[in-house]
C-alpha cells in the first residue's frame, strides 16, 4: 500500500514553525496544490490553515499525525506569487508564516467561507410596507423603529447600518419580512460607473508628461520611481495617465493610500475617468464587500484596485503597476501583530512581479530620498503646482505675549474674517481631537487619568465622556473631584471639539465643519462631510491630520496651524521629520486653484531651527539637513533597527524577559551590531499592561537578519517567554 503523503500546513499561531498533517480520508492528495485552505484540528480547537507543500516524510511520528478535516478549495485561494511574497515577508519581518498568510486573506476566508462572489445583502420596504403607519405599531417598537429607518432610506440599508440599533434588530427584521412589509436582496458590491460625457482630462505640463513617459516606458519590468511633487502639482493626474496605459495593455493597477479618509475622494476621481469596475478595500467596508472586491481583483474582473495598507497583499491576475500615494505616511506601517510596511512590501512585490512601482509624496520620507542617492529609486519631480495655482505664502505667527481666545490669536481671527469676506473657505488644523486633553480640579490639583495607561483622559464634551485615546477606556465626566469632592473641575487645553465651539461663537453666521475620527465614525459620514466642503455649505473647516492628506479643496485660501509646537520637541528621532511633513502637507491645502493661498503657523518658538529652515528654504533643504544629522548619529537610513517589545500585567516581567533576551543575543553577537536596553517603553503602562523595549542596531541589514535567525529560536525557549507577550518590530517607525 503506497505511503500517504504528508501535508505541510501553515497555521495562524505565534509559533515560528509549520505543522504536518495527513490528507483527509478519501482525498486524492495528488490533486492538492499549495495555497488551498484546509480545516484542521489544532490542539483542542479547529482552525483554517494554508497548504504549503507536500512531503514524503515528517519529523513527527506517524501515529501522532492528525488528518486534515476538510479541504475547502478546489483551486488555491492564494496564487503562487502571493505565497512567494508571504514567505519573503515572513522571513524579512521574522513573523510566523501562518499568521502572515492569514493576514493576506479577507476575514471571511479566514473563517472558512467559500471562494464565492456575492453581493451585499440589503433590506428595503415593499409597496405594502411603504404604506404602513409606524405610529400604529405601539406593541412592536423595534419593528416601528426599523420601518422608520427604511422609510428614511428608500434605496435600502445594509447590516452595518443597523448595527447601532438597540436590541435584536435581526428578529424584528424577520417579523417585518414575514408580514410582507420588507424584502431583502443582494446588491452588487462593485458597479461599473457611468463615464461623464463632457469630462476630458486636463493637459499635462512638461514635468507631468515626463513622469508618465518614464513610468510607462518601464511597463513589464521592475523599476522603483519616487514621484516627488509639491502639494497641488497634479500627482493624481499622473497616476491616472499611467493607469490609462496600463489598462490599455490589459493589465491591472494597484493603488495604495495610507488612510480611509483619502479613499472616497480618490475613488470618485477614478470613477469619473475610467469606465471599469473598481475594487475598493479598506476597514470601513463589510466583510462581504471586502471578500467580493478581493475575489474580483484576484480573478481579474476589477482592473483597478484601490485600498489601504492590507490591500498590498491583494492577488491580481495581471499586475501592471503599483502606486503608493503619500509614501511617507506612518499609517502604511502596521503597528500591531504582523508589523509590516506596506510600502516596503509593495516594492518587493513589484520586484518579484517585474513591474514598475511609483511612490508619490510632496514630503518624501528620508529613507526614500536616501534610496535616490544610492540609485535604488529613480527620481521624478513635479516642482510646480498644476494649472495656474501658486505656492501659498507661509508665515510664522509669534503668539508669545499675545492674548489668546481658545488657541485663536487676534491676528488669526482677523485673517479668518477677511478671507471669509472674500467668499473663501478657511481650514484650521489641530492634531488633537476631543474637547480638552485634561480635566483638572482647581482646588487640589487632581487630574483625570486613565487607570489602565500612563496617560490622561481626554474630555469629550458632545458625548459627556472622558476617554483614553490609547486604550479606548471611557467613563462619564466627574461632577465632583474624587479626591477632595470640589465641584470646581476645569478643562485645560484645546481639542478640535472645543475649537469648533469657539469658532461658532466668533462667527455665528458662518457654518463650521469638524472633521476628525469622532465626527466620521459612522459609515459614509466622511464622504458626506467632504461633499459638504465641496458644495461650499461650510466655510470654516477644523480638523486633525485627516484633513491634511491629499484632499483638494479649491476654495480654501487660508490655512491656520493652531499649535505647531506639539511636534517640535518629540523624544522620537523621527519627530522633526514627521512635524515637517505635517506642516507642509497641511499648508498644501491652501490656494490649490486659481485663488492665492495663505498659511499661518501659530507658535511660541518662532526661532526654532526646524521652522526657520522649513519656511525659508523648503522641505528638501530640511530633509538634506536631517539626513546629514542622521548620518552623523548613525541613525536610519544609515543603520538598521529591530525593536524587541515585551509586555505583561506585572511591571518587572517585561524587563526581566528582555534581560534574558539580551544575554541570549550576546552569545550570538557579531561585529557591527549594538544592543540598547532593556528600558521601559516611553509609555510604560498601556491598556493595563507594562511594556519594555530592547533595541538592536546594525550597520548591515544582513548581519542583523543572521542574528535574528539564530536568536528567535532561543527567545521561544526562554523561561519567561510564556509569561510575557513579546514581538519583534523590524524597521520600527515609532518607539512608542
Amino acid at each position: 500500500m503506497p505511503k500517504s503523503p504528508i501535508l505541510r500546513v501553515a497555521i495562524p499561531s505565534p509559533l515560528h514553525r509549520n505543522f504536518d498533517y495527513l490528507p483527509p480520508p478519501g482525498c486524492d492528495a495528488t490533486q492538492l496544490m499549495p495555497g488551498v485552505r484546509l480545516r484542521v484540528p489544532f490542539g483542542r480547537t479547529k482552525t483554517i490553515g494554508v497548504l504549503l507543500e507536500m512531503d514524503s516524510q515528517s519529523t513527527v511520528e506517524g501515529t501522532r499525525l492528525k488528518a486534515v478535516l476538510e479541504v475547502l478549495d478546489e483551486q488555491p485561494a492564494l496564487p503562487p506569487d502571493i505565497m512567494q511574497l508571504a514567505r519573503w515577508a515572513s522571513g524579512y519581518y521574522h513573523h510566523p508564516l501562518g499568521e502572515v498568510l492569514s493576514a493576506t486573506l479577507p476575514a471571511l476566508l479566514r473563517l472558512g467561507h467559500a471562494l464565492q462572489i456575492r453581493g451585499t445583502r440589503c433590506w428595503l420596504l415593499t409597496e405594502t410596507g411603504k404604506a404602513v403607519e409606524t405610529s400604529n405599531l405601539t406593541r412592536a417598537p423595534r419593528q416601528a423603529a426599523l420601518l422608520r429607518l427604511l422609510q428614511a432610506n428608500p434605496d435600502g440599508m445594509i447590516a452595518e447600518q443597523f448595527a447601532e440599533h438597540p436590541g435584536d434588530w435581526q428578529g424584528a427584521m424577520r417579523a417585518l419580512i414575514e408580514k410582507g412589509w420588507v424584502e431583502s436582496k443582494e446588491s452588487p458590491c462593485l458597479t461599473v460607473p457611468d463615464r461623464k460625457p463632457n469630462e476630458s482630462p486636463p493637459s499635462l505640463n512638461a514635468a507631468q508628461n515626463e513622469a508618465v513617459t518614464a513610468v510607462c516606458g518601464s511597463l513589464r519590468r521592475y523599476q522603483a520611481f519616487l514621484l516627488d511633487g509639491v502639494t497641488g502639482s497634479g500627482k493624481t493626474e499622473v497616476y491616472l495617465r499611467i493607469i490609462e496605459q496600463v489598462l490599455a495593455q490589459g493589465l491591472q493597477a494597484l493603488v495604495l493610500v495610507p488612510e480611509i479618509g483619502l479613499t472616497p475622494q480618490l475613488v470618485t476621481r477614478f470613477q469619473r475617468r475610467f469606465n471599469v469596475p473598481l475594487a475598493v478595500l479598506h476597514s470601513g467596508l463589510s466583510d462581504r464587500e471586502r471578500l467580493t472586491a478581493w475575489l474580483m481583483a484576484r480573478d481579474g474582473q476589477a482592473p483597478i484596485v484601490i485600498g489601504t495598507r492590507s490591500a498590498v497583499f491583494t492577488p491580481l491576475a495581471r499586475p501592471g503597476v503599483f502606486i503608493i500615494d503619500e509614501e511617507h505616511d506612518l499609517s502604511l506601517k502596521q503597528q500591531e501583530g504582523f508589523r509590516y510596511s506596506a510600502r516596503d512590501v509593495a516594492v518587493m512585490r513589484a520586484h518579484q512581479a517585474q513591474i514598475p512601482i511609483v511612490l508619490g509624496s510632496a514630503t518624501p520620507s528620508l529613507e526614500s530620498l536616501h534610496n535616490i542617492t544610492t540609485g535604488r529609486y529613480h527620481l521624478l519631480t513635479l516642482p510646480e503646482r498644476a494649472g495656474s495655482a501658486l505656492h501659498p505664502a507661509i508665515e510664522v505667527l509669534d503668539v508669545r505675549h499675545q492674548p489668546m481666545q481658545d488657541s485663536l490669536s487676534q491676528p488669526l481671527l482677523s485673517l479668518i474674517k477677511r478671507h471669509l469676506a472674500g467668499n473663501n473657505q478657511v481650514l484650521l488644523f489641530l492634531n488633537r481631537r476631543g474637547y480638552a486633553p485634561t480635566l483638572l480640579c482647581h482646588d487640589c490639583g487632581w487630574v483625570a487619568e486613565c487607570r489602565r495607561c500612563d496617560a490622561r483622559l481626554t474630555l469629550h464634551h458632545g458625548s459627556r465622556l472622558l476617554q483614553c485615546h490609547h486604550c479606548g477606556t471611557q467613563r462619564p465626566i466627574d461632577k465632583h473631584c474624587p479626591k477632595c469632592s470640589s465641584a470646581d473641575l476645569r478643562s485645560l487645553g484645546h481639542g478640535t471639539e472645543r475649537i469648533e465651539q469657539a469658532l461658532q461663537r466668533h462667527f455665528p453666521n458662518t457654518p463650521v465643519l469638524r472633521i476628525d475620527r469622532d465626527s466620521t465614525r459612522r459609515k459614509g459620514a466622511l464622504q458626506a462631510l467632504l461633499d459638504n466642503v465641496h458644495t461650499g455649505e461650510s466655510q470654516i473647516l477644523i480638523g486633525t491630520q485627516m484633513l491634511a492628506k491629499g484632499h483638494h479643496f479649491p476654495d480654501v485660501t487660508l490655512v491656520g496651524i493652531l499649535d505647531a509646537d506639539q511636534g517640535l520637541f518629540g523624544a522620537d528621532f523621527r519627530a522633526s521629520e514627521r512635524m515637517a511633513q505635517l506642516i507642509i502637507q497641511v499648508a498644501g491645502r491652501a490656494g490649490r486653484a486659481d485663488k492665492p493661498g495663505q498659511v499661518i503657523i501659530q507658535t511660541h518658538h518662532p526661532d526654532h531651527p526646524l521652522l526657520h529652515l522649513l519656511i525659508t528654504q523648503g522641505y528638501h533643504s530640511f530633509a538634506a539637513a536631517a539626513l546629514e544629522e542622521r548620518r552623523e548619529t548613525h541613525l536610519p537610513p544609515f543603520s538598521n533597527l529591530v525593536l524587541l517589545r515585551a509586555e505583561a500585567g506585572n511591571r518587572e516581567l517585561p524587563q526581566q524577559f528582555l534581560s534574558e533576551a539580551r544575554a541570549a543575543a550576546e552569545i550570538q553577537m557579531m561585529a557591527g551590531i549594538e544592543l540598547l536596553g532593556p528600558v521601559p517603553a516611553p509609555m510604560e503602562k498601556r491598556a493595563g499592561r507594562y511594556r519594555a523595549h530592547l533595541l538592536l542596531q546594525a550597520t548591515r541589514r544582513s548581519d542583523l537578519h543572521r542574528l535574528l535567525d539564530a536568536w528567535i529560536p532561543c527567545l521561544e525557549k526562554l523561561p519567561l517567554a510564556r509569561k510575557v507577550r513579546w514581538a519583534l518590530d523590524v524597521d520600527p517607525m515609532e518607539m512608542f
